[in-house]
């Protein structure tokens, strides 16, 4: 099974996955894409190209060269939420886009308005910056989407036709691999949907050709490009972090058509870099502004954190092959850190602006008139990425939730909603992740597995009408054998508790970071006492954290700390006690809802007192 396959029937109302906070649907997140692409004339791209005359297009191109993407990303939206709402609000966008990318493209399938529309410049030239095929493979996956969320042919032949010449493109002499990996997964996802062999082929010649020099490197390098070691060997996550993790997606779709032991092993080995030493604790990749990259091991720092929204998806999408690949719950886990920290806090609560970069601290004094790293989310961004990224994951969002085989259903995200496999249905009733509760009433009989969060020490169930087949350890599934009509109560401990990282992470060395079940949390300058920032903030690690709720956030923490007189010197002598300083209350909020409520600073990691 994969993403786009055919799996569990699911009838979920996005907005459970966080239990109210957002409303993770595309409602609001599609048409704030769809006016934003008109106002900055991406739209009229295409149009420029549709209606030029003997002489060429008028005007110049609008926006950065690879914009097109852009359009295909919330195409993309917009076919997932038809297959998951049976709407047809869309449908004059639909019929307006693909009389554009009917008129636009060439009579041998070619279709890119930047190279189009740029006089001077010839297709397929400078993949190592052109983007071609990787906007070609968000046109193919918009397609997809399309065709199976509402029926759409006339935009899957125009991305058979494009997809088609690739094929032939990618077959001769010249050893064709775009610098930002993207159509390897897009080329496997269209043969999945069509049957298509060639696009199958294809896309193992991207993933073989992968890693060969055959880009200039530049000044950036080959590491940046993906294109510094073939991908078996290239074991160590590095580079661009987005063009790294939508690689791993790619060569982790080709495993599971072509079964290729080499490639999960080496992905096995990727994963473990990138996972185990390489990203932040909300979920996030990249810790380098320079180049949007992975830094070194364990160099995370908080407050330079760049963790591109693109690339929480892309880890996201990728712990998901990898999930369908081994049937491990540790990547259904990751899959979730990110969903609920970082992929949420890059979207305001009205789904309308939205964070680029995600850092875990903000400084007092922060300069964020930098669109790169501004205080408050944003309604658009000159690269603007990141806005139909999530919109089309939002939208597909639902198809994450569970997996489905022989035996019968596995819940790998806990929300409430609907699930069916083939001889199984799931009703879930929970308020996850605010609360461990959660209930499960099984109609049809087999095999139901709920996975068991690693935290999760000293969860209890409680069955009637089911035999355990395995209790729920944590970081795995618990599995009962159900008849008709049985139930399955899961208990989840939600106690918060102090979570510190690896001592080589200097950067966060002698503090801790708040966790109450997947959700990471932090404090917001917005919630201390007037005369205290957050840079004075010290934590006693045996204080009690009681819970409270109120209307901005269902769930917040409180706690006693210490508010440590400001230093009146940058550098002054060391001295082996330094003053303590007067108690204070502090609230501490899920990291996701930060920044709602105006600029100021934030931190997620905490010094110990």
């Amino acid at each position: 099974m994969n993403l786009h396959a055919p799996g569990p029937a699911v009838q979920l109302d996005p907005a459970s996955l966080l239990g109210g906070w957002q409303e993770l649907n595309a409602t609001a997140t599609i048409p704030h894409c769809l006016d934003n692409l008109r106002r900055t004339g991406v739209l009229a791209n295409f149009s420029r190209l549709a209606d030029a005359g003997p002489e060429g297009p008028e005007g110049e191109f609008a926006g950065f060269w690879f914009a097109d993407s852009d359009l295909y990303k919330t195409l993309e939206a917009i076919g997932w939420e038809m297959g998951r709402t049976g709407t047809d609000q869309w449908a004059d966008v639909l019929s307006e886009a693909a009389d554009l990318l009917e008129r636009v493209q060439t009579s041998d399938g070619y279709l890119n308005t930047y190279i189009q529309g740029t006089p001077g410049l010839e297709r397929f030239d400078r993949l190592e910056h052109s983007h071609e095929l990787y906007c070609a493979g968000h046109l193919l996956q918009a397609a997809v989407a399309l065709h199976r969320g509402g029926g759409n042919e006339r935009i899957l032949a125009v991305a058979r036709k494009l997809a088609d010449l690739i094929v032939n493109a990618l077959g001769n002499d010249k050893p064709l691999i775009d610098g930002h990996p993207e159509v390897e997964t897009a080329l496997v996802e269209l043969y999945r949907e069509t049957g298509e062999e060639s696009y199958l082929r294809a896309a193992e010649l991207q993933v073989e050709r992968r890693g060969r020099r055959v880009l200039p490197g530049g000044r950036l390098g080959s590491q940046y490009y993906q294109d510094h070691l073939p991908v078996r060997a290239a074991t160590e996550a590095i580079g661009h972090s987005v063009r790294q993790l939508y690689l791993a997606a790619g060569v982790t779709d080709l495993y599971l058509e072509n079964k290729d032991e080499s490639l999960l092993r080496a992905m096995e080995q990727l994963w473990d870099s990138a996972f185990g030493s390489k990203m932040y604790i909300t979920g996030g990749h990249g810790s380098r502004h320079r180049d949007e990259a992975y830094g070194d091991p364990y160099e995370l720092p908080p407050d330079r954190a760049y963790a591109e929204t693109c690339a929480s998806i892309a880890a996201l999408q990728w712990c998901w092959r990898m999930l369908l690949a081994t049937g491990q719950a540790r990547y259904a886990e990751e899959m979730e850190r990110a969903l609920y920290n970082a992929i949420a806090a890059s979207m305001a609560k009205n789904g309308t602006a939205f964070f680029y970069s995600n850092p875990l601290q903000l400084r007092t004094g922060h300069d964020g008139s930098n669109e790169d790293a501004p205080s408050e989310r944003l309604p658009w961004y000159d690269c603007a990425c990141c806005p139909p990224n999530l919109a089309r994951l939002l939208a597909s969002l639902h198809s994450y939730s569970a997996t489905s085989d022989a035996a019968g259903l596995q819940l790998q995200l806990l929300s409430a909603g609907t699930f069916a496999s083939d001889n199984l249905t799931a009703v879930v009733e929970t308020g996850y992740p605010w609360d461990g509760d959660v209930l499960v009433t099984v109609s049809g009989q087999g095999e139901l597995a709920i996975r068991a969060p690693s935290w999760a020490a000293g969860a209890t169930l409680a069955v009637t009408g089911a035999t355990v087949l395995a209790e729920p350890v944590p970081g795995d599934y618990l599995r009962v054998s159900c008849e008709d009509g049985a139930t399955v109560r899961l208990t989840l401990p939600m106690t918060p508790r102090l979570v510190r990282a690896d001592e080589r992470v200097d950067a966060v060395r002698g503090c801790v970071a708040i966790q109450r079940g997947p959700l990471v949390y932090c404090v917001e300058q917005a919630d201390l006492p007037d005369g205290v920032l957050v840079e004075q903030l010290r934590l006693d690690p045996s204080a009690t954290i009681t819970e409270e709720q109120d209307d901005f956030t269902p769930v917040r923490l409180r706690f006693d700390a210490i508010a440590k007189p400001l230093e009146t010197e940058l550098y002054k002598a060391y001295q082996p006690q330094s003053p303590a300083g007067p108690p204070i209350t502090v609230t501490a909020i899920p990291y996701h809802a930060w920044a709602n409520r105006g600029p100021g600073a934030m931190r997620v990691w905490l010094p110990l007192a």
